[in-house]
């Protein structure tokens, strides 16, 4: 009698403990909860601390209550200016309402397309409104707050509310991205064939004014010449005159000599001259000194 007693009371305590077990779960001060009845939400938890349910009853929905991160899929948008973009952004947002969460998408897998979606149709209609300039330049601050405001509105349907929205990477599709590299490149190409033409142009100038100022030296030092050598023979010839005037046979002599010189430089010349020419009127008297003893 007392083994069936000691066995139905370690029964009750094990039941107890099982119920107790069950009944009681915590909750971590980076999360939140929701309990279930049967799929119905009954109570929403956001405090830290022990909390009981009813077992095999109730089930209890954690969400996150930190910061959390959606990356968005690289988006392409038409600017006001209609060039194309390929944006890629991101948003941070936190669960605020974890029963609206539950009612409108369920868990975190479930609201990334949702998100998602709100984040592109923003990102068309925002963007859609400014030049491409103002998009990948530091001056659209403005936009991004627009855009945060809108998709914070939208999030709130859903349970959560968006922190911050913004552009990672703004950058031209790939044909367009194409298409400017051939332009800049054929930009590039005009400009070198321009500095190349003036660097012939201006070579061409330097050589023409080289060349003229050779021809300006040349004839210069032609001119100096000129006049050097006719101050030259003026006062070779001044020179001739007075050693004339001084001894006019001497100068008849020299000028013989002269003409010696120039008839009988080359060695092929032959001269048929009588022997008592003029011609050889010195040559008989330089034969006639006879040298001293």
């Amino acid at each position: 009698m007392k083994k069936s007693i000691g066995l139905v009371v370690g029964i009750f305590v094990a039941v107890v403990i099982v119920l107790t077990l069950s009944a009681a779960f915590i909750v971590d001060q980076r999360e939140q909860v929701l309990v279930l009845q049967f799929g119905d939400p009954k109570r929403v938890i956001q405090e830290p601390g022990l909390n009981f349910k009813i077992p095999f009853i109730q089930q209890v929905v954690r969400f996150d209550k930190r910061l959390l991160d959606y990356d968005n899929a690289p988006e392409e948008v038409i600017a006001a200016d209609q060039k194309r973009l390929v944006v890629d952004a991101f948003a941070r947002y936190h669960i605020i309402d974890p029963l609206k969460f539950y009612q409108t998408v369920g868990s975190e897998m479930l609201l990334r397309p949702r998100l998602g979606s709100a984040i592109n149709s923003t990102l068309r209609q925002v963007l859609g409104t400014a030049p491409l300039q103002q998009v990948v330049s530091e001056k659209r601050g403005s936009l991004m707050l627009d855009i945060r405001n809108i998709v914070r509105r939208e999030a709130l349907t859903f349970g959560i509310q968006v922190e911050d929205v913004r552009i990672k990477r703004a950058d031209l599709p790939d044909e367009n991205s194409e298409a400017i590299y051939r332009r800049m490149q054929t930009e590039r190409q005009q400009e070198a064939a321009e500095l190349r033409a003036k660097g012939a142009e201006e070579a061409q100038k330097i050589r023409a004014e080289a060349n003229r100022q050779k021809v300006v030296i040349v004839a210069e030092a032609e001119r100096d010449s000129q006049i050097l050598r006719g101050d030259g023979e003026g006062e070779m010839n001044r020179i001739f005159a007075e050693a004339f005037g001084r001894d006019p046979e001497f100068f008849s002599f020299y000028r013989s000599m002269q003409a010696y010189e120039a008839a009988l430089g080359a060695d092929d010349t032959t001269m048929v001259l009588s022997p008592d020419s003029d011609f050889f009127r010195y040559f008989g008297s330089l034969m006639d000194i006879q040298p001293s003893e």
